[in-house]
């Protein structure tokens, strides 16, 4: 009883931070244009993370590019500007987009 009440535990402790971070990109409605595995209006967070794998410089120009919106990189459809995510939300968002595999 104890190691299954112990392997529950761990289950949610690993898997919270990944939900987490997909309740905060619902929160700013980021899944309105984006999902995890396919692309809707905008790339899928899977596709970003590959396009910017061993890109150091990611993490910040994601960031930016979120804050200040942007066009070109996915097609010709503009992503909105977000100015009203908070910049520790906007990393936490840019840190799990990157580790989507």
């Amino acid at each position: 009883m104890k190691k299954m009440l112990l392997a529950a535990v761990a289950m949610g402790v690993l898997t919270a931070p990944a939900f987490a971070n997909l309740q905060l990109a619902q929160k700013y409605a980021c899944v309105a244009c984006h999902a995890v595995d396919k692309k809707i209006v905008g790339p899928a967070y899977k596709d970003v993370a590959k396009k910017y794998a061993g890109n150091k410089a990611a993490e910040a120009k994601l960031i930016a590019k979120i804050k200040a919106g942007g066009s070109g990189v996915w097609g010709p459809v503009p992503m909105p500007a977000h100015p009203q995510v908070s910049d520790a939300d906007l990393k936490t968002l840019v840190k799990w987009v990157l580790s989507q595999k």
